[in-house]
């Protein structure tokens, strides 16, 4: 059983930052592709970014392209995503999800995190 919880999410002004992290639990976390999706309210769960377990290649959303990066510790078991540049827009909640290589589409990720709200003021 695989248990991913993320954390770092809260109320920021646009142009601030803020930096979510994913810890994982129950498996061999450097083995896995680990995305970020979110959801606002109302519309479907998008793609954010995703990292690959073999040579961390990344992958993202053009929306937050030059705003936001992933990246790993395997160490410690936990995936970060730093948002940069926030934009009312990125107001959701964000979930974490493994998978067994990076991905965009959601339904290849196995496992999810409960998520953590972000919320974006203008």
């Amino acid at each position: 059983q695989v248990h991913l919880v993320e954390s770092g999410g809260g109320l920021v002004p646009a142009g601030g930052s803020l930096r979510l992290s994913c810890a994982a639990s129950g498996r061999t976390f450097s083995r896995y592709a680990t995305g970020w999706f979110r959801q606002a309210p109302g519309k479907e769960r998008e793609f954010v970014a995703a990292i690959n377990w073999g040579h961390s290649t990344t992958f993202y959303a053009d929306s937050v392209k030059g705003r936001f990066t992933i990246s790993r510790d395997n160490a410690r078991s936990t995936v970060y995503l730093q948002m940069n540049s926030l934009k009312p827009e990125d107001t959701a909640i964000y979930y974490c999800a493994q998978a067994p290589s990076g991905s965009y589409a959601a339904t290849t990720y196995t496992y999810w995190g409960q998520g953590t709200q972000v919320t974006v003021s203008s």
